[in-house]
């Protein structure tokens, strides 16, 4: 009889502390996740003036998802130690892709980390970049000047494509890449825009 409540008592004891891990685990994702849900609810985000950026020398606005954040350039993607500080700061920017305004590809990478304690050490800025839809906007600021980007396309591809790093040299594009699903390193999301002449 002791025995089967020293066992029920453990196992109940397991499923909290399996509940609490996986809520402090996840916390970041559901934390925005819900107040991008609630947004939406009260009608979407009301701009009634342009979100100020936090770095206007390198830095990314997208006003949709609330992220505002600098861009730290020229980060060798191949490079974990290199890629992992520099997402301490910020975004990413791929060392050797496009810069803003120019032609080519600006391609720009973050994590959506994978628990409670990486989303505290790194940049979880990215978590909302699947709510993106073709025409949302992307505000790049380089050097003090705004580029306004336009999503043309959003896919999930497997994390050895490197393709999508150059893009299509033709055009003034911006690629941005997290992992996904969110909290995961099974794939990668992308979502690509390419420059308004407006």
């Amino acid at each position: 009889m002791k025995i089967s409540s020293v066992l029920i008592t453990v196992g109940f004891i397991s499923v909290a502390l399996a509940i609490i891990i996986f809520t402090v685990t996840f916390y970041p994702v559901i934390l925005v996740e819900v107040n991008y849900q609630v947004t939406q609810a009260q009608g979407g985000l009301k701009v009634k003036k342009e979100i100020a950026p936090k770095d206007t020398d390198f830095g990314i606005v997208v006003p949709k998802i609330s992220a505002n954040v600098k861009v730290i350039p020229n980060v060798d993607p191949y490079n974990s130690s290199e890629y992992q500080l520099a997402l301490t700061r910020g975004v990413a920017h791929a060392l050797g892709t496009s810069l803003p305004g120019s032609a080519g590809n600006v391609f720009l990478f973050s994590h959506s980390s994978v628990n409670f304690y990486e989303a505290n050490r790194y940049n979880s800025i990215f978590y909302l970049l699947d709510k993106l839809e073709v025409g949302d906007e992307i505000d790049l600021y380089y050097k003090g000047e705004k580029f306004k980007y336009l999503v043309t396309d959003k896919k999930i591809v497997g994390a050895e494509e490197v393709k999508y790093l150059s893009g299509d040299g033709s055009k003034k594009a911006v690629t941005l890449m997290t992992c996904w699903p969110p909290g995961t390193t099974f794939k990668r999301l992308l979502v690509i825009g390419e420059l308004s002449e407006h």
